[in-house]
């Protein structure tokens, strides 16, 4: 890598543009970076690593690049960077403008540019400059890829800072793994470390989850086992843990088996028992139910005996019984005619109450007579009926005019009132229509609005698309085009293989006699042969194929990334940068004041029906009113023709009824007479005949009652029984004759006979034995069953236990493996005698080398007193693998680097930072660095340290090499001939050119 030129605007405390032309400076060698404190030196080289990485090293770092921009700038003056540099034999040019916050163009106050980023190349054949790209992204990848270095390797390679070398001398292990960490990239290498780590706790997690499994299981079978088992006292991931488990199980298994046959034994012999006790039971019982059953019998049979006479009385009463039923029909043929008897004298009693005084003691005849005149006198009262109805027509007539009137004078005052607001209620309605019509122009106007106003948010989409759409074109431009990269890179390396192995390829095709395409020659006494990798040309025209291939497909993603640009610009003309929320806002909006002023205007239809209505009833009232004036002049005619006619009907009346209060009055009493008349004389007629039919029923009762053989007709009355006393008296004689017969079959039974001649039975010690058998019985089921289930649950729980021992062996082994690899690679195994981490191991390689690169400047810096050697020895008690220490010639010893001078430490730490570049550089793929800066630390060297540390520097020219040195030291701007020099004011730095 090599800086040619350098350009800086408004960066740093540079206000103005400055230049810096590093191919002048470089063809010294040796140049000097000079300026007093805080004139910017450093700012020269932050603008270098701006340039490449877009942001400046360390602690300066910060923001979002709004720091960078010069205090002394103009306003209108954009902070710019821009560096040309040849890397791998590619001449570019890298332009870098941070974010900008500059005046508005229009109006007051200021706004924020986005950061802008070019890179261009020089085409040397035809002499012009190439852009290849503006992301941001694609940039940084493409000089990351180039250089080979990050931006913090670049800083410690090419930008060499003495402090922070001199402190790497005199730090601990931890601190310089932390940074060689950084310049070597091992974090893979602590990923690893990681990855091993979480493996193992993985795995261990798994092997305690799998043994507590495991343990649960043992837990379980020692509960089913009760005291037969004991548990082995290891937890979750103890070594021997299953094995142990296993072996406590198969000992539960082996009792519980044993328990169970023991239990057999003793369930079988207390079914034996069980069913002897309930046989004895069983004969027990049946002799208590003889001995019970002929004692009961004769308990019976005496009783019997003592109610003989009660059943003799009953049978006598059972035989006048059937004697008095002949009598029956004649006793209820009599009391039928009594009841007839004394219904009608009640009902004759009750009709004579209701007649007049002069009819009280009239007979059958007499009232019948008096009926038929009362019924003659109603007849005639029919025509005076008919005016009575008339005239309560008439009435009804008039109470309905009546309310016509009371019904038009209440119409009259509505209309009256109605009338009265019709004028306010017209002009409220013409208001309506007309704030209707207002709300109908407007929404015309905002209609008009609507379509400019949503073509303008869905461009504003279009922009928001196209901004994302863009960047993914930029993204696949630059994947396709580093892929063409590699792919150009495969080809040119197969084609430099081809050519390595074309005499290979030529000599395939010679023959004896034939000239060769070479050198003519006829003879071929050692023809090159083809070695295994050797390249043909189908394989280079495949790889060139390939390449075209990359590249056609990296042009049609730059076109399209072009038109997607194009089409991103002209959108955005055309909507300019008003975000797409805000302009959807500002239609939603409109919209919204659309839809109102539509609502609004909706209402004007039914305003005008709702006026048309309002003039409609207004007509219907006013004629409602003119209507109610000519039916009022209708009903005083009327009127007066009614009360005419009712004063002819109210004469009429009075003489129809009399003292009556109406006519219908004087009928219904009429009525009444002739009802009660009536009643009267056919209650009269019923109750003699009744009288006579009781004299005839009590003559058949006599003669009935001496054929029977009673005395009077009432003992026969007294003897007869009624059903239920006849059935009552037979199930009673039905009874005993059945309980004679059922003590007389007992007391003949032989086994009955038999038993009552046998000692009483004991049926409480029977049971007692057999309650006893059916226990034991009970308890022998349940140890039986409480066996079986133990063995059971023990069977089922060791197989299960097994299972998940097989399963969890290749797991422990999986975490054996792992967690011996992890301790070595984290340095706490005992295999690891230094306790060395895995990073720490590759650290080591790379300081060793270090440490032997710059050894090799060290040894020319001081005379060849001190060499650099690295020493993986333990520190305290702390890990080994990252130690330094310098060798002293002059005594022979080896100590450590931070007991150097600073004087001394200066050089140490300067060959230290150049053969970690050269180890960096190495590291990156072998980058040529053509241009180096050194920072400080000058001041502390002797005048021959200082001659001898600038003849190391000055070699570094031998292979066309720049070197600048960074310092304020006056002794050098005598030695160094070429300066930069950076002299500061009150308007800001500048940059002036000295030597050259």
């Amino acid at each position: 890598m090599r800086l040619h030129r350098l350009d800086i605007t408004a960066f740093g405390p540079f206000g103005r543009a400055q230049s810096v032309d590093f191919d002048a400076l470089s063809a010294a060698g040796l140049f000097l970076l000079h300026g007093p404190t805080g004139a910017g030196k450093t700012s020269v080289l932050d603008a270098v690593c701006y340039a490449l990485y877009g942001s400046v090293p360390g602690a300066r770092q910060g923001g979002q690049g709004t720091h960078l921009r010069s205090d002394h700038a103009e306003p209108g003056t954009r902070t710019e960077v821009r560096l040309e540099l040849t890397v791998a034999g590619r001449r570019l040019e890298i332009t870098r403008q941070p974010p900008w916050e500059r005046p508005k163009k229009r109006g007051t106050g200021t706004t924020l540019d986005k950061a802008q980023t070019w890179l261009r190349e020089y085409d040397a054949v035809r002499g012009t400059w190439k852009d290849l790209s503006r992301s941001h992204q694609e940039i940084g990848e493409e000089i990351t890829q180039l250089l080979g270095m990050s931006r913090e390797q670049f800083c410690q390679v090419v930008l060499l800072p003495q402090g922070d070398f001199a402190r790497f001398l005199r730090a601990d292990a931890e601190a310089r793994g932390k940074l060689l960490g950084r310049l070597f990239d091992t974090q893979r290498f602590a990923d690893v470390e990681k990855r091993l780590a979480e493996r193992r706790r993985a795995t261990e997690a798994r092997v305690r989850e799998g043994d507590t499994a495991l343990l649960a299981d043992a837990h379980r079978m020692q509960q089913a086992a009760g005291d037969a088992m004991e548990l082995p006292g290891l937890a979750p991931g103890d070594p021997g843990l299953a094995v142990a488990v296993l072996a406590a199980a198969a000992v539960a298994r082996s009792t519980a088996r044993e328990r169970l046959t023991i239990a057999h034994c003793g369930l079988t012999a207390a079914e034996s028992a069980h069913t002897r006790a309930q046989e004895e039971l069983a004969d027990a019982r049946e002799l208590a139910r003889l001995q019970h059953r002929f004692a009961e019998a004769q308990d019976r049979a005496a009783r019997l005996a003592e109610r003989a006479g009660e059943y003799e009385e009953t049978r006598a009463r059972m035989e006048r019984g059937r004697k008095a039923e002949t009598v029956a029909p004649a006793l209820e043929l009599r009391e039928e005619a009594e009841n007839a008897h004394r219904r009608a004298a009640l009902a004759e009693a009750d009709a004579r109450r209701a007649l007049p005084e002069d009819q009280a003691d009239s007979g059958a005849l007499g009232l019948a007579a008096a009926a038929r005149r009362a019924a003659e006198e109603l007849g005639s009262l029919a025509s005076a009926r008919r005016a009575e109805h008339r005239l309560t027509e008439l009435l009804a007539e008039r109470a309905g005019l009546d309310r016509e009137e009371r019904a038009d004078e209440d119409t009259a005052r509505e209309a009256d009132a109605w009338l009265d607001g019709w004028e306010a209620a017209r002009a409220a309605l013409e208001a309506r229509i007309d704030a209707a019509q207002e709300a109908a122009s407007r929404a015309e106007s905002l209609a008009a609005r609507r379509d400019p106003a949503r073509r303008r948010l869905d461009a504003a989409r279009r922009r928001d698309r196209l901004t994302s759409e863009v960047a993914a074109a930029e993204r696949q431009a630059l994947d396709s085009g580093q892929r063409a990269q590699k792919l150009r890179g495969d080809w040119l390396d197969l084609k430099e293989q081809r050519l390595t192995g074309i005499a290979a390829e030529l000599a395939a095709h010679l023959t004896d006699g034939a000239p060769c395409a070479v050198c003519g020659a006829t003879e071929h006494p050692a023809p090159a042969r083809k070695d295994a990798g050797h390249v043909d040309r189908e394989a280079e025209q495949h790889a060139f194929d390939a390449h075209q291939e990359a590249e056609r497909e990296h042009g049609e993603h730059e076109r399209r990334s072009t038109e997607l640009q194009a089409a991103l610009d002209a959108v955005t003309a055309e909507v300019g940068d008003t975000p797409a929320d805000r302009i959807a806002a500002e239609v939603t909006e409109l919209e919204r004041e659309f839809e109102q002023a539509r609502r609004d205007a909706s209402a004007l239809h039914a305003a005008h029906e709702e006026l048309r209505r309002a003039e409609a009833e207004r007509e219907r009232r006013l004629q409602a009113r003119q209507q109610s004036a000519v039916r009022t002049a209708a009903r005083l005619t009327r009127r007066d023709t009614l009360d005419r006619e009712q004063v002819t009907l109210q004469a009429e009346l009075t003489r129809a009824r009399g003292a009556a209060k109406s006519v219908a009055a004087r009928a219904a009493q009429l009525e009444r007479l002739a009802a009660v008349l009536t009643e009267a004389a056919d209650a009269a007629r019923t109750a003699e005949e009744a009288a006579v039919r009781l004299k005839d029923a009590d003559a058949r009762l006599a003669d009935a009652a001496y054929r029977a053989g009673f005395d009077t007709p009432g003992a026969a009355a007294g003897a007869l029984l009624d059903p239920a006393a006849h059935r009552a008296l037979q199930h009673r004689l039905d009874e005993r004759q059945s309980e004679e017969s059922a003590v007389r079959a007992v007391l003949a039974e032989p086994e009955t006979v038999a038993a009552s001649k046998r000692a009483p039975a004991d049926l409480v010690a029977a049971g007692e034995r057999a309650a006893g058998a059916e226990r034991r019985l009970r308890e022998a089921a349940s140890a039986r069953d409480d066996a079986a289930r133990r063995t059971t649950e023990l069977d089922r729980l060791s197989a299960r236990a097994e299972d998940g021992a097989r399963r969890l062996a290749p797991l422990r082994e999986e975490y054996d493996r792992v967690a011996r690899l992890a301790a070595l690679a984290a340095g706490t195994s005992a295999d690891n005698e230094r306790r060395m981490r895995l990073e720490s191991y590759v650290l080591a390689a790379r300081l060793e080398q270090v440490a032997a690169a710059a050894t090799a400047r060290l040894r020319l810096m001081s005379a060849g007193r001190y060499t650099l050697v690295h020493s993986d020895d333990r520190s305290g008690r702390g890990r080994s693998g990252l130690g330094l220490h310098v060798v002293d010639a002059w005594t022979g010893r080896e100590r450590d680097t931070a007991t150097l001078s600073g004087g001394e430490t200066f050089f140490a730490s300067l060959a230290l930072a150049l053969g970690l570049a050269d180890v960096v550089t190495d590291e990156a793929g072998g980058v040529r660095l053509d241009t180096l800066f050194i920072d400080e630390g000058f001041g502390s060297l002797d005048d021959q340290t200082l001659d001898e540390v600038l003849d190391v520097l000055d070699s570094l020219r031998e292979r066309d090499r720049s070197v600048g040195i960074v310092s304020h030291v006056g002794d050098l701007r005598r030695r160094i001939h070429a300066h930069l020099e950076v002299v500061k004011d009150r308007t800001g730095s500048s940059l002036r050119r000295r030597g050259i």
